[in-house]
């Protein structure tokens, strides 16, 4: 299958061109500047933004020599200076800080321009600019405050611009994308739910052989499409645990037990909240709790895998976000958190992971899980975070505080579904937090906790605007929680969006 090759140099907008190359129906894989890696059935190659410096003494610097001239290469931003530094251009700080909306002017007809509009919205963020262009280099678009805005090389296929196309503020970047995707790099356009399915499930048959598999069953769409792949692979081979930890959803553990009652699987539902909440005593700091909670997920499983014999692999729903989130090496995108799936797992583990979902972004994810059937019950359902409730419970994690929670957010989902909301918004919870305040309730003073109301609307959550719930409905579900749920006396709702917040408050 053809592949777009993407190489970061650190961007937090790195795994939007990964999005915008596979809404074009091609395969895309990020992988760090400094570890490229086999080009076989790379078709085109895409160097990404950076917060660095081109001028900076550890400037990151890629070894291009097999990618130059052999194929496409679209420098975007600091990858478009990188291109033009190295070959003798002077980059240097822009008078200002170049953030925001600018009017590009494409001078020339272009490959990289083709049907596009002579002037374009697109979106700029960077420090330094190029002040001049080496020999060899053809400037092809401009803005007002930026001459050398986009570049080509005479004599090899190769690009920079020190915008952003990937960005949804780039009016015209999808088109962008598209011609550099499918008109320069000829790629085909085969990466769609049929074909996944087809060569994972290969995939799955040759590395699984008879072996048993156990699969951590969460509910969510995630590993319930897993399911239904290694289903496909391996049969009664799969065995599914699905652990209460004590910080799921009110009612969660027998909603979710019920829900997967007709898909032919295994399931096996395993009560295990004592020792959560025993392990988590006394621990507030987020990355903490995450490790004490994926720590706990695998002492379950191994215990759970004893009755099955000798079982080698286990199988989560990991998805591509989680990776690139919790992976950093020099240079390449900070470490926000560590994930559930990935980087909560202790270093002992005894198991074989296989991740079937490894390379698929949310939305990827729902078309597959549709192609395969999934029921919508399940495949509706908004994204619920690894660690659960452990990680919208700010703090320690005690059973009250869960408890409290719990009710809190049933009836925020309640009310969203009772509005036509939920289908409308791609995540919503409650999140508890370590404050209290004072109150007035029938007449006597309280001072008690504040629960955070988050809905957000998204794609794939690697970017999320807070979604804009009416305010008579806000305050209906305000009302409700405060007056039934004990311990609670002010509600408020969070309007950030991601970047600069996170969707989950740790």
């Amino acid at each position: 299958m053809d592949k777009i090759l993407i190489l970061d140099f650190g961007s937090q907008y790195t795994q939007l061109i990964a999005r915008r190359v596979r809404e074009e129906g091609v395969y895309s894989e990020i992988h760090p500047y400094n570890k490229i890696p086999s080009l076989e059935g790379v078709k085109g190659v895409i160097l990404s933004g950076s917060p660095a410096s081109v001028n900076d003494a550890d400037a990151p610097v890629p070894d291009l020599g097999e990618i130059r001239g052999r194929l496409p290469l679209l420098g975007i931003c600091y990858g478009a200076q990188y291109l033009a530094h190295s070959s003798g251009a002077r980059v240097a700080p822009a008078a200002s800080r170049e953030y925001g909306r600018a009017e590009i002017q494409v001078l020339e007809d272009d490959r990289l321009f083709e049907g596009m509009s002579e002037s374009s919205i697109v979106w700029m963020s960077h420090g330094d600019t190029i002040l001049t262009l080496p020999e060899r280099f053809h400037r092809i678009a401009s803005t007002a405050d930026i001459a050398n805005a986009a570049f080509r090389l005479e004599g090899e296929p190769s690009w920079g611009i020190q915008f952003h196309p990937e960005v949804h503020h780039s009016a015209e970047g999808p088109k962008l994308i598209r011609n550099f995707v499918r008109g320069i790099c000829a790629c085909k356009g085969e990466w769609t739910p049929e074909n996944f399915i087809e060569s994972t499930v290969k995939e799955l048959k040759a590395k699984l052989g008879d072996d048993e598999v156990l699969l951590a069953l969460s509910g969510g769409v995630d590993s319930s499409v897993a399911a239904l792949l290694l289903q496909k692979a391996v049969g009664e081979r799969l065995r599914c645990i699905f652990v209460d930890s004590g910080l799921l959803r009110k009612d969660e553990f027998d909603f979710v037990l019920a829900s997967y009652e007709g898909m032919g699987l295994q399931v096996e539902g395993v009560r295990a909240s004592e020792r959560f909440f025993a392990d988590l005593k006394g621990v507030t700091e987020p990355e903490a709790k995450r490790k004490v909670i994926g720590r706990d997920y695998i002492e379950v499983f191994n215990e759970a895998a004893k009755k099955y014999g000798q079982v080698k692999w286990l199988a989560q729903g990991t998805i591509y976000p989680d990776v690139i989130e919790s992976s950093s090496v020099k240079g390449p995108s900070v470490t926000i958190k560590s994930h559930h799936n990935v980087g909560g797992l202790p270093k002992d583990l005894k198991f074989k992971l296989v991740e079937p979902l490894r390379l698929l972004f949310k939305d990827e994810v729902r078309r597959v899980g549709k192609a395969l059937g999934l029921a919508p019950s399940i495949l509706g359902r908004h994204p619920f975070p690894g660690p659960g409730l452990g990680i919208r419970v700010l703090g320690e994690v005690t059973p009250e505080k869960v408890h409290i929670l719990q009710e809190a957010d049933a009836i925020y989902i309640s009310a969203l579904r009772r509005h036509g909301l939920y289908e409308k918004i791609w995540q919503a919870g409650a999140i508890l937090l370590p404050v209290r305040s004072v109150g007035v309730m029938g007449d006597e003073r309280t001072y008690e906790s504040c629960v955070a109301l988050r809905a957000v609307s998204s794609v794939d959550g690697m970017t999320a605007e807070a979604y804009p719930l009416p305010y008579d409905v806000l305050g209906e579900i305000s009302g409700e929680i405060i007056n039934r749920v004990r311990g609670v006396n002010r509600v408020v709702y969070d309007i950030s969006s991601k970047p600069p917040a996170t969707i989950e408050w740790e």
